[in-house]
């Protein structure tokens, strides 16, 4: 019996998380029709719905969630076999630091991924603060950096950008609940005050003249999210940092409390360092297309 093609694999995959066809089409270099085509005819192999479709975008179903692993799996291995056998494969030991906003929800299935597709590639990751992580650009903390910029703040990739991985916007965010009854007086909720962002807001308030507070400072965003679920207070986030039990703040409550628009903010790998391995050069392309 003929088992699956794994172009049609590859395809199925990059919808499945990009979300939908539109967005997969250019990541594969197809047209839309063409992606579409291939799901068919897999569909068609398999014998069952993989992917369920509707206004929200493509949604993998309990069969599609089956060979969605291993279809990660099977790509993963072919992509390893033809690097072997011309010599390409990653191996060594690789230290990562990340930014803590840098999409914590699906942080951990990125990196398992990656050990599947390099499975010789040793990576130990550890989880800081963007200033952190900028302030460290030249020293031997850690190999490669992923850390995230905000529009007029210093740091690293202020003369150089390094490899831009996505954008996303920041929102005013709160308990749901919550919105509605915040006062005047803004309760923050916010990281460290060596945490860019929180760096960001309380000058971004203080031009603006709002009055404010920093109610409480969490550790880490899985610490922001708790006291923000737990009606403390408001704070800034990027789109893939807003957790459960958090909404963005409704147009009505933002001019209520005359909060200023927000940008975007911009997540990038740093540049290497001069002198680094052909290994660290190397595995810092590879991240870039996988952590896109």
């Amino acid at each position: 019996m003929r088992g699956f093609e794994t172009d049609q694999l590859r395809t199925f995959v990059t919808v499945a998380d990009s979300g939908s066809l539109s967005a997969a089409a250019p990541r594969l270099f197809l047209s839309q029709s063409s992606v579409s085509e291939q799901l068919r005819k897999l569909e068609e192999r398999a014998g069952v719905p993989l992917l369920s479709r509707g206004r929200h975008g493509a949604v993998p179903t309990p069969a599609g969630e089956r060979l969605l692993e291993h279809a990660r799996r099977i790509l993963a291995l072919n992509e390893l076999a033809l690097q072997e056998l011309r010599g390409h494969a990653l191996a060594g030991e690789l230290r990562l630091a990340v930014t803590d906003y840098f999409r914590p929800g699906e942080i951990a299935g990125m990196l398992r991924r990656l050990r599947e597709r390099y499975p010789y590639l040793r990576l130990h990751v550890t989880v800081m603060k963007s200033a952190a992580i900028d302030a460290a650009a030249e020293m031997d903390t850690f190999d490669i950096g992923l850390s995230m910029r905000l529009p007029g703040t210093r740091g690293q990739g202020a003369g150089t950008r390094g490899t831009v991985l996505r954008r996303e916007p920041l929102a005013w965010v709160a308990a749901p609940a919550e919105a509605e009854s915040l006062p005047a007086t803004l309760p923050l909720v916010l990281l460290p005050d060596t945490c860019s962002l929180h760096q960001y807001v309380v000058q971004l308030l203080l031009r603006k003249r709002l009055p404010f507070v920093v109610a409480h400072s969490a550790s880490g965003v899985a610490g922001l999210h708790l006291a923000l679920a737990a009606g403390l207070g408001l704070s800034c986030l990027n789109a893939s940092a807003i957790g459960p039990g958090v909404a963005p703040l409704d147009a009505a409550s933002i001019a209520r409390l005359a909060l200023p628009r927000l940008p975007e903010a911009e997540f990038f790998l740093l540049p290497g360092r001069r002198g680094e391995s052909g290994l660290i050069a190397e595995a810092r392309d590879a991240l870039a297309g996988q952590l896109r």
